[in-house]
């Protein structure tokens, strides 16, 4: 029997079929909710993916662009209401962009085994460096121009200039002491942390896959000493949630 739902918590029992439909697909691993709709109470949307998952259509449920007080909030319907909570949050997470898979999300980690499913680990291919010098005919700027107006405008500002200065220094860094390109470099620091799942490829060409690939032999070389490198040129690293002079307590509450 179906869960009691309003139209737009019905969209996502209806929207499974026909996606499965047009995957040629009986079921997914994971299906994922991308962004909440804050008019739909969430103990509706739980229980509508909770249905998904009975039914066998996913083995999973996960969230993408979610705050961390709306992943929370799911969980908690999850906990009250013996429901599936989301296993996985889709976000974008790279060397410029920290704040909210490094900070905000913290606390989820741990308290509910959560793992990140990274998009646009090259910054929409700023990390490539293939934008180092302008934006060149063929790349994804100047092909979607438009789209990525703001962002070409911004790397005239002295917040892109400072960004293109960091993209050439990780270059000199990832070439003198790996052996490896740029693009190669921030694919696997992104890769390596230990909250990262899964890292999707952004590549337009099969190529491009192949060679993104490559960052999985970068990995086991960014040693302590090379990551404290890649912190001095980024300078962004999130500061952690104040103490005000506490001092830490372990997982069971204990000093």
């Amino acid at each position: 029997m179906e869960p009691h739902h309003n139209s737009r918590s019905r969209s996502i029992i209806e929207g499974t079929k026909e996606s499965l439909k047009r995957l040629s697909l009986d079921y997914v691993d994971v299906i994922f909710a991308h962004r909440p709709d804050v008019s739909v109470p969430m103990e509706e949307i739980v229980r509508a993916f909770s249905w998904v998952i009975e039914k066998g259509w996913a083995h999973y449920w996960a969230t993408s662009e979610w705050s961390a007080y709306d992943i929370e909030e799911a969980h908690h319907a999850a906990i009250r209401f013996g429901l599936h909570a989301p296993i996985a949050e889709q976000c974008q997470h790279n060397m410029f962009h920290r704040e909210r898979p490094e900070k905000e999300y913290r606390p989820l980690y741990k308290k509910y085994a959560l793992g990140t499913t990274v998009f646009s680990a090259l910054a929409s291919g700023l990390l490539t460096g293939k934008y180092n010098d302008g934006v060149p005919e063929g790349t994804r700027f100047a092909t979607h121009s438009n789209f990525f107006k703001g962002t070409i405008d911004s790397l005239q500002k002295e917040e892109g200039v400072t960004k293109i200065r960091k993209v050439k220094e990780l270059s000199a860094l990832a070439e003198q002491e790996l052996g490896c390109s740029v693009t190669h470099l921030a694919l696997a620091w992104v890769a390596k942390n230990p909250n990262t799942s899964t890292v999707i490829l952004g590549a337009s060409r099969p190529e491009q896959v192949l060679d993104n690939l490559k960052a999985l032999e970068v990995i086991p070389r960014l040693t302590p000493k090379i990551m404290d490198e890649i912190e001095a040129i980024l300078e962004n690293k999130p500061a952690p949630m104040p103490t005000f002079g506490r001092p830490p307590l372990d997982p069971l509450g204990r000093l």
